[in-house]
């Protein structure tokens, strides 16, 4: 019998088909996290020096509300259905019998949490002790989406244990003392804080392109994290990338793709990986190299980066929705062909990420496509 169209709630095979169904996340209750193995925060001039930790200011979290609110206002006049996580007491101790950690983080970077491969939405492992319950912010929904959808895979990768063996001792304070070129030397040895004892990997490490999938190795995500991605998804080429950032994490800042044959590149991160240029020549894909970011320097209480400004959203492959104050990869964007939505969103990144970030596709018009039929051998 052919497949009820209108049961069909989850389906998204890459990030250009034409959306229709997305989560956007929330502001609400977002704290500066307490010191972890995984992380640390030092932000002594902003009023939370090295050891401190406690909610955004409120007026901050006011402002990301607004501009979350009016992404999803965009989003709905474009026909898109949007759904929003519930929110829950960040500020909160946490613990598992393993450990005990002094707060939570937030619920704004959804795309971070969940991975949609087809009709499956994974909850993934991630790395750091203040999100390992991140993932109840998502469940109201997905519970919903299984109880309307009988083709709904809802699968969760391992929770890990986040033990101290779990992490390498002291990396950060060791690390953030380095200097650039200092600590890209452990980008070149894939060293970084995470050890292999458990998989790991945060869901924004993964690029979606149909029947492949490129996960970046990084702070977040190790090598049994993709491993473990491999074993998952057997009937996808599931391929580990790397490239020249000092402190990866997540990929929508790195590498995006923008619709079949084309994807955006970070201008001052090539990949160290020589068999992804030629993976996409060999399959006649273009890689262009991102405009130079509007912003000159991070926002306050932010630990992303100014390359938020490839950090964009497609509605399907002609459409883009990007940071209003980002003019030149706006001006990139028309040349390449597309129509760009401008939307407020700076306000935004201290709460965890850019648009793509603060969002989860549910489901996308299309099938799974193989845009890549030309195999490198190892890769």
């Amino acid at each position: 019998m052919p497949e009820d169209q209108s049961k069909i709630v989850v389906n998204s095979w890459n990030e250009w088909n034409p959306l229709k169904h997305i989560i956007v996340g929330r502001a609400d209750g977002t704290m500066v996290q307490a010191p972890e193995p995984a992380t640390q925060r030092n932000w002594a001039e902003d009023g939370f020096p090295l050891g401190t930790f406690g909610p955004l200011p409120e007026e901050m979290a006011e402002k990301a509300n607004l501009q979350l609110d009016n992404l999803t206002s965009v989003l709905e006049q474009h026909g898109v259905k949007v759904d929003r996580p519930t929110v829950l007491d960040f500020s909160q101790s946490v613990q598992t019998p393993d450990w005990v950690q002094e707060s939570m983080f937030g619920t704004m970077p959804a795309r971070d949490i969940l991975l949609t491969v087809g009709n499956e939405i994974l909850e993934a492992t991630m790395s750091q002790r203040s999100r390992w319950f991140e993932y109840l912010c998502y469940r109201p929904l997905l519970e919903r989406y299984y109880k309307e959808d009988p083709n709904f895979r809802w699968e969760a990768a391992p929770k890990p244990r986040l033990m101290d063996r779990s992490f390498r001792k002291e990396f950060w304070p060791m690390f953030d003392a380095m200097k650039t070129d200092e600590q890209m030397q452990h980008t070149l040895k894939m060293e970084w804080g995470l050890t292999e004892v458990e998989p790991l990997f945060d869901a924004a490490d993964v690029g979606r392109f149909g029947k492949d999938l490129f996960v970046q190795r990084s702070t977040v995500t190790n090598a049994a994290g993709i491993d473990w991605l491999r074993r998952h998804f057997p009937n996808h080429r599931v391929h580990e990338v790397s490239f020249a950032d000092p402190s990866p994490a997540h990929i929508d800042a790195t590498f995006l793709p923008l619709r079949p044959g084309l994807a955006l590149i970070n201008r001052i991160r090539p990949p160290l990986t020589p068999q992804l240029r030629e993976l996409f020549e060999k399959n006649d894909w273009e890689i262009v190299e991102s405009a130079a970011p509007g912003q000159k320097k991070k926002a306050k209480l932010s630990f992303c980066s100014v390359w938020l400004s490839m950090n964009v959203l497609m509605l399907d492959e002609k459409t883009v929705i990007v940071e209003e104050q980002e003019n030149s990869q706006m001006e990139q964007f028309d040349q390449l062909g597309f129509n760009v939505i401008p939307v407020p969103f700076w306000d935004v990144s201290p709460f965890g990420g850019g648009l793509h970030c603060a969002t989860v596709d549910v489901y996308r018009e299309g099938k799974l496509e193989d845009y890549f039929p030309k195999q490198i051998a190892g890769f």
